[in-house]
């Protein structure tokens, strides 16, 4: 079958559709001997295709999928680019073969993250043309003000680029903290916490929630599940653009959200 050659190198466990990408910009692949442009397309089966000189092996492994909780001070790549042994999110999860992480959280964020060798479904999970929504409960210093809520709601500028419309919710007020509820359809580098400190409060905590229609449930910090067949179907409505169906989640439905000063319904 002609495929672009990046989903070729994602099925075959080189890395996410989106590092496949770039070490094709980079020069490092092959094919038929002649270096490859993003844009090509090859017959994983006929053509012979090279990552930094070395052949690539199509596998045909079962698809997993899990939900993992991220804690803090665990890294969400697959290993420590610094060399400094921390620990990755691989490190949590006992399941044999090639697993990735779909997104990232950073270091001092926790919650909900997946994981899984469907390098196709991985890579439409992440961009951002599919619009699938994430939900966090963010705790920010201060008692945030009402024209700031508004600000991070149409969405600000920075690094050139204007965020897109989120939606904000407060959920508890006090004199020295707000928690919000936020659900975006973007996931810029540190999106959260830049967007915060450019209007002026620092986040405290960010837990991630919700990932599409997948919830973070009664997870404990480190701890992983592999996803249900609905969920799973639901995750490739999204990639197909798919309208999403509710669904109660396995673990229960969610908490009545509560009300608060400048809160959503």
């Amino acid at each position: 079958m002609i495929e672009r050659v990046q989903k070729i190198m994602a099925r075959a466990g080189f890395g996410s559709r989106r590092k496949s990408e770039k070490a094709i910009a980079a020069g490092r692949v092959k094919i038929n001997g002649r270096i490859a442009k993003l844009g090509d397309r090859a017959d994983g089966n006929k053509d012979k295709i090279e990552v930094d000189g070395r052949r690539l092996t199509i596998k045909h492994q079962q698809p997993v999928y899990i939900a993992l909780y991220k804690p803090k001070g665990i890294i969400s790549s697959l290993e420590d680019e610094l060399g400094a042994g921390r620990r990755t999110v691989r490190d949590l999860v006992s399941v044999k073969g090639h697993l990735y992480p779909v997104g990232r959280l950073d270091k001092q964020s926790m919650g909900l993250m997946l994981m899984t060798n469907d390098g196709d479904l991985a890579h439409k999970l992440t961009h951002p043309r599919y619009g699938h929504s994430k939900t966090y409960r963010v705790t920010v210093e201060g008692a945030i003000a009402h024209d700031a809520l508004v600000q991070w709601r149409r969405g600000i500028w920075y690094d050139g680029k204007k965020t897109i419309p989120a939606e904000v919710t407060v959920l508890e007020k006090g004199k020295d903290f707000t928690l919000l509820e936020i659900v975006m359809r973007e996931g810029r580098k540190r999106q959260i916490r830049r967007v915060a400190a450019q209007l002026g409060y620092e986040v405290k905590q960010l837990m991630r929630m919700e990932i599409g229609p997948i919830q973070l449930g009664q997870l404990r910090p480190g701890e992983w599940r592999h996803l249900q067949g609905w969920e799973i179907n639901q995750l490739r409505q999204i990639s197909r653009g798919k309208p999403k169906v509710k669904q109660k989640h396995a673990q229960g439905q969610k908490k009545k959200r509560r009300g608060g000063e400048d809160g959503r319904r």
